[in-house]
């Protein structure tokens, strides 16, 4: 008997969305992938890096990086941290500050790896619900849990809660708000200043969506220095090779691309949307890249079916709370017009 322990043993993976090995015969609108290439500068950067350099070690700290987000968003360097994709930030908030049987919590439905990583810590989950109006169900008066996560934008609903909320609610937590901001340069504001005034408040990012960056596996969060020094404690020394290193930096220099792809996305979402809703179809406004739908009969798995049919990959959910609707990710002009040609064929 191979001795693990328990709690991983008996605990269920992260499954992510589908991805097929003959990918480009599909039309891919299951991951939240960005539908264009990134920077040119990015790539740029990268090859530079390609060569000699790959013999010596990265920089441990990643300070271009740090320093160019800093720069970027208005901050000092070491209110940041770089990491191996945002969920590397995400697992290292937990072990800082939850220890076997500490309770985190979280919204549901959003992100489901919360749970996982908390599992793996041995900590404690909990979960609160949404009501219509997309407000916390039973929240209560204080949370005393280590650690809260909240996705704003949520996915896979799409629907932003106003700064408002978000400050209300950390004052209410006695731990640490952790939000989770993978979509928000999609969006129209983001917590960025509930960071420099309140203490309890972490915004963590990704690279993959708006950036163009998913196969690079990047990630930051943004912090009190106090931290961001424990977080650089926990991480692996050499989190970020040259390669990411050098395509982080890039990227963030290059908002004016940046600008241009966001705005694309943003006017396809938008206008698929409004078609959809002329298919007679449920969509909630969505302030990232994707938005979460629902067909006239609420029979999301037959849509789901017939899409993968036809080779277009969409995201079904079977949890009750969210089996009526599919989660579509916002490709180019062109892929989601064969969507909607599709989805009208499928009626």
């Amino acid at each position: 008997m191979i001795p693990l322990r328990r709690n991983i043993a008996e605990m269920a993976g992260y499954v992510p969305g589908f991805q097929p090995r003959d990918e480009h015969r599909y039309i891919k609108l299951n991951t939240n992938e960005n539908p264009y290439p990134p920077s040119p500068k990015v790539i740029e950067a990268i090859l530079a890096e390609v060569g000699d350099n790959l013999r010596k070690y990265p920089d441990a700290a990643s300070r271009a990086g740090c320093e160019q987000a800093a720069r970027l968003y208005g901050f000092d360097p070491d209110w940041v941290i770089m990491a191996n994709g945002s969920d590397e930030v995400l697992n290292n908030l937990i072990r800082a500050f939850a220890s076997e049987g500490d309770e985190i919590a979280y919204v549901h439905p959003s992100y489901s790896y919360y749970s996982t990583l908390a599992e793996v810590q041995g900590a404690r989950v909990r979960t609160f619900l949404l009501d219509e109006g997309w407000a916390l169900k039973d929240f209560p008066a204080r949370y005393a849990g280590k650690l809260f996560f909240l996705a704003n934008p949520n996915a896979p609903l799409g629907f932003c809660y106003p700064q408002e909320f978000i400050e209300a609610l950390a004052g209410r937590i006695d731990g640490v708000l952790v939000i989770d901001e993978a979509y928000a340069d999609f969006a129209r504001e983001n917590s960025l200043d509930l960071v420099r005034r309140l203490p309890n408040v972490v915004v963590t990012r990704t690279f993959s969506k708006s950036y163009s960056l998913a196969g690079m596996r990047l990630g930051m969060a943004i912090a009190r220095p106090e931290v961001i020094a424990a977080l650089n404690k926990i991480r692996d020394h050499y989190n970020l090779d040259r390669l990411a290193q050098a395509a982080c930096v890039a990227a963030l220099a290059d908002q004016d691309y940046f600008r241009q792809c966001v705005t694309r996305i943003r006017e396809t979402r938008d206008w698929f949307s409004a078609e959809l809703r002329v298919l007679g179809w449920e969509v909630i406004p969505s302030h990232g890249n994707f938005v979460f739908a629902t067909p006239p009969d609420r029979d999301a798995k037959r849509i789901y079916d017939s899409l993968f049919e036809r080779r277009i990959l969409v995201r079904y959910f079977s949890d009750p709370i969210l089996s009526h609707g599919l989660r579509i990710s916002i490709g180019t002009r062109e892929d989601m017009e064969k969507t909607l040609t599709a989805l009208a064929e499928i009626g």
